[in-house]
């Protein structure tokens, strides 16, 4: 394989519209909006936001909502889901949902799915789903969704808006279910390194060396979540990962909380188990100057060849936050050395 280059594979961002300690939802959607009329600028391709319920750092849980309020604040950028949890709806509502968004929106609304809740097991079941039927029941949840978006409608079932749009669905993974699924179905596959590192090489080549082509794409399409902390200095950038370090340790802990500003010592706060295993689950966060993080970028898309990028930066501060977009994006427009 030849190397996928700097510039040549589209860069996206994935967000979870992050609340901060000592902020609410209010701001969290604000720094959303913000964040994507600044990646709509720079030329990032696409800006997705994930469901996920009952987590209080996380305000995203209305995810066709918030996509509607992101796409309303822009005028080209792509935005949709990374993703919705299938399990936790009927398909005909999310068709309707994202019908409704592409009609508003055209060609800009992408609808990512998930196979898992994207909560704990209490919080699934008063979504007032049989969580263990929709689990099992996701290609034939995937298909029926897809069918409302064809011209046809599902067995005499129509979704309005959405019949005839066709919105683009892709399967998100962090094992390789949805790998295989997304081979199968020929459709476009997001495989999320950012908090499951190690199924990621066998889940591109399941996919890969299993791929049917189909209407929507002729060969596969995979793309790849990592997260970045970019600053001027590396030493800046490890201060700043502490946040992200903080949240994953509360939420493993069991008790989930806002995102934490970031501390200087994390040696004080976790044990040596908890370092190594938050480290290993976040082996895909690169982290440092500009100089450190495009030589471990390239070694990464070297290796794993994506076609496109995406990114997931826990960083409290909004305006840091914007800052490793934009130190990112420097870097993607640069030559490869």
């Amino acid at each position: 394989m030849t190397n996928n280059k700097f510039g040549q594979v589209p860069l996206s961002i994935l967000d979870l519209a992050t609340i901060r300690e000592g902020f609410n939802e209010a701001d969290a959607f604000q720094n959303s909006k913000s964040l994507i009329q600044f990646a709509e600028k720079a030329g990032f391709h696409r800006y997705w936001v994930a469901e996920h319920h009952g987590i209080p750092g996380v305000a995203s849980s209305a995810t066709a909502v918030l996509i509607g309020f992101l796409a309303g604040h822009t005028e080209k950028i792509r935005v949709g889901s990374g993703g919705v949890m299938l399990p936790n709806h009927s398909p005909l509502i999310i068709a309707e949902q994202f019908g409704t968004l592409a009609t508003m929106y055209p060609n800009r609304i992408d609808l990512g799915l998930g196979r898992a809740p994207g909560t704990d097991f209490k919080t699934a079941r008063a979504l007032r789903r049989d969580l263990h039927e929709t689990v099992e029941a996701f290609p034939n949840s995937v298909l029926e969704l897809s069918n409302y978006f064809s011209d046809g409608g599902n067995d005499g079932i129509i979704a309005i808006p959405g019949r005839g749009l066709h919105v683009p669905l892709y399967l998100l993974g962090s094992s390789t279910y949805s790998a295989k699924l997304a081979a199968k179905f020929g459709l476009p596959f997001a495989f999320a390194s950012h908090f499951a590192p190690d199924e990621l090489e066998n889940a591109l080549e399941l996919y890969r060396s299993r791929f049917e082509p189909s209407d929507v794409l002729d060969e596969p399409y995979a793309m790849v979540t990592v997260s970045t902390i970019i600053s001027d200095t590396t030493e800046e950038a490890n201060f700043l990962a502490t946040s992200g370090y903080l949240s994953f340790l509360n939420l493993t802990r069991g008790a989930p909380t806002p995102l934490p500003k970031p501390v200087t010592n994390m040696d004080e706060l976790w044990t040596d188990y908890e370092k190594h295993a938050l480290q290993h689950q976040l082996k895909y966060s690169f982290i440092g100057d500009q100089q450190k993080v495009k030589a471990e970028l390239q070694q990464f898309m070297a290796i794993h060849q994506p076609n496109e990028l995406i990114v997931a930066s826990n960083i409290y501060d909004p305006a840091l936050k914007q800052k490793n977009y934009e130190l990112l994006y420097k870097i993607w427009q640069e030559k490869e050395v």
